[in-house]
């Protein structure tokens, strides 16, 4: 294990751990004893995009981990196909092997999808979910409840077909290297971020690994054929612990109107929006993201 700096995106102590023969990249930061709270990050993102946000959450005194999902970051990038179940049973092990205890997880787009998923799978080592947005095409548009088994097979060639032949292994470096990058992370931010370097390189790196665009194969394929119940409105209705949804007003990515498909699913759900915010609150307003994440964490599990 290493230790580096806490006030940039390599905050925290990082190290590797090994789960079903891959290497899965970690930090840690915060008091030994504090109770613990899991951040997960978005699509192209990784844990050090948590840079503004871990370090607050340890002053408080939470023992704050973080994970890099499979296909993301400094994690391993496998070519099986890759879904939220996948992610959710990496978060799960990871929490009963290094946590080793329950905890809140705290996820920013597929990241509060993953954690969604994992509570419904292990519901045992979660406390709460804080998600910031929940995002899921099965939102808008719902997997039918019935698939004959001619139709998914042909599902499954389709989608297999248009991703072979999808140039990913060309496009994925030469986005990587352009400013085509700098513009798709624009859009998740409603602040301008042209002066942010480090930002720009915690996304660019990653994707410039060898193996980027068959992991990027490998999980689309997975997301595109997921089960019904694999969706957020089939998880939402299974969730027992708290749920906590957090907005940007001016997210692109994942409107807030889609709030009202998840409040359909899961009445009485709390959602906290902030005002002059992209995709990504915890990062473009962190003082601000903070204050709605702890006071709701103290009045739901008395911490």
């Amino acid at each position: 294990m290493t230790t580096t700096a806490h006030q940039t995106a390599d905050w925290g102590d990082q190290a590797l751990w090994r789960w079903k023969g891959w290497s899965c990249h970690w930090r840690i930061l915060g008091p030994e004893h504090g109770p613990a709270i899991v951040l997960l990050h978005g699509f192209g993102a990784a844990s050090g995009h948590w840079r503004k946000t871990a370090p607050r959450l340890a002053k408080e005194g939470w023992r704050v981990f973080s994970l890099d999902l499979l296909g993301f970051g400094a994690s391993d990038q496998p070519t099986i196909p890759m879904d939220n179940r996948l992610w959710g049973r990496q978060v799960n092990a990871f929490i009963e092997q290094v946590v080793q205890r329950p905890a809140v997880l705290l996820g920013n787009s597929l990241g509060a999808l993953t954690a969604l998923t994992a509570a419904v799978l292990q519901p045992e080592l979660i406390r709460a979910v804080v998600a910031a947005p929940l995002p899921d095409p099965a939102l808008i548009q719902p997997i039918p409840s019935r698939r004959t088994p001619w139709r998914r097979r042909w599902q499954r060639r389709l989608v297999g077909l248009v991703l072979r032949l999808l140039p990913l292994e060309l496009l994925v470096p030469l986005i990587a290297r352009s400013g085509l990058l700098r513009s798709g992370l624009q859009g998740a931010y409603h602040q301008s971020i042209a002066s942010d370097r480090e930002l720009l390189q915690l996304i660019a790196r990653p994707a410039r690994r060898p193996t980027a665009a068959r992991a990027l194969r490998a999980m689309s394929m997975g997301m595109a054929l997921r089960p019904r119940g694999a969706t957020a409105p089939a998880l939402l209705k299974q969730l027992k612990c708290p749920l906590l949804l957090i907005w940007g007003q001016q997210d692109r990515f994942v409107p807030l109107s889609v709030t009202r498909q998840i409040h359909a699913c899961r009445p009485n759900t709390e959602l906290q929006v902030i005002d002059a915010c992209g995709h990504c609150p915890h990062d473009e307003r962190p003082e601000q993201f903070v204050a709605l994440v702890l006071p709701w964490l103290d009045r739901n599990l008395g911490v």
